[in-house]
């Protein structure tokens, strides 16, 4: 399969793998697109004490 100048087929199923993979990404996002079940992000990230000179 020489297309575009690439002969290796382990490198078109790189760029199949990548692409199916957008396209599922987009379909999930399209599917959960402001569902029901939402809930607030809690940060993972813990706020510094503030101590009191």
């Amino acid at each position: 399969m020489l297309v575009l100048g690439i002969e290796d087929p382990q490198i078109w199923l790189a760029y199949i793998a990548s692409i199916l993979s957008a396209l599922g990404c987009l379909i999930y996002g399209a599917f959960h697109w402001r569902s029901e079940e939402d809930q607030p992000v809690k940060s993972s990230v813990k706020k510094p004490e503030v101590q009191d000179q």
